[in-house]
C-alpha cells in the first residue's frame, strides 16, 4: 500500500466544503462524510471516521485525527489513546457517554513501513480542508464547552498561531464557544513519566470542566 502522504495535484485546492450538505441533520452529515474527497487522505485510509455521541451535547471533545485502530473500526477514540482518555474522563468525573467526540481531521494520516501504518500528524492544509465538517458538528451539537486535545485540535479551533503550552488547562472564549485546552492523550501514553503526565492531564480536564 502506498503512503497516505501523497502530494496534491497542482492547482487542486484542498477543501471538503463541496461535500458537506448544507443544513443537514447529523445522520445525513455523517453519511455524506463517507464520500468526502476534500483532501488526499481518503485515498489510502480505510474509511472516514466521523464524530459520535449525543446530539446536541453539553460537552464536545475534539482530537487530532483517527489512528490505526480508529481507521479500522470506523469509530473515534478506540485505540490506546482512547482507552487512556476513558480512564482520564473517569478520574475527572466526565461521563463519556454524554459527550460528543470527534477529530479535526476525519481520515487517518500515515506512512507505510512494511506491514505497519505509522501515524503522521495532519498537515495544516488537511486540517483546513476538513474544517467544514467540524464547523457543521459545532452547529448540530451546540456544546456549552468544547475541549480541544493537543495542538492540532487547538489550532483547528482557535487558529494557527495558537500556542497550547501558554493556555493549557484554561478555558477561552472564541467565536461564541467556550474552549478548554489540554494535551492529546497520545502524548500521555508516550510520556517518560506516565503517572505525572496522567495526573496533569486529569487536572486539566477537571479545571476546564469546572470553569
Amino acid at each position: 500500500m502506498p503512503s497516505a502522504r501523497t502530494s496534491k495535484s497542482p492547482g487542486k485546492a484542498a477543501d471538503a466544503a463541496r461535500y458537506v450538505p448544507e443544513g443537514a441533520d447529523w445522520a445525513a452529515l455523517r453519511s455524506a462524510s463517507a464520500g468526502c474527497r476534500g483532501c488526499d487522505l481518503y485515498q489510502d485510509a480505510t474509511q472516514t471516521v466521523f464524530g459520535e455521541g449525543p446530539v446536541p451535547a453539553r460537552l464536545m471533545v475534539v482530537g487530532e485525527c483517527p489512528g490505526d485502530r480508529e481507521d479500522t473500526a470506523g469509530q473515534v477514540f478506540v485505540g490506546p489513546a482512547g482507552r487512556l482518555l476513558d480512564k482520564a474522563f473517569e478520574a475527572a468525573g466526565i461521563d463519556r457517554s454524554k459527550a460528543y467526540l470527534t477529530n479535526a481531521v476525519k481520515h487517518f494520516p500515515f506512512t507505510q513501513r512494511g506491514k505497519r501504518r505509522i501515524h503522521q500528524q495532519p498537515r495544516r492544509s488537511e486540517v483546513v480542508a476538513c474544517f467544514p465538517w467540524l464547523r457543521e458538528e459545532f452547529r448540530l451539537v451546540k456544546p456549552r464547552l468544547v475541549i480541544v486535545l493537543g495542538a492540532v485540535a487547538a489550532k483547528a479551533v482557535l487558529g494557527p498561531s495558537f500556542k497550547l503550552t501558554e493556555h493549557r488547562g484554561q478555558v477561552l472564549d472564541h467565536d461564541g464557544l467556550k474552549v478548554g485546552v489540554t494535551v492529546h492523550p497520545s502524548s500521555v501514553v508516550r510520556a517518560e513519566n506516565f503517572t505525572e503526565a496522567f495526573d496533569a492531564f486529569v487536572a486539566d480536564l477537571k479545571a476546564v470542566r469546572e470553569s
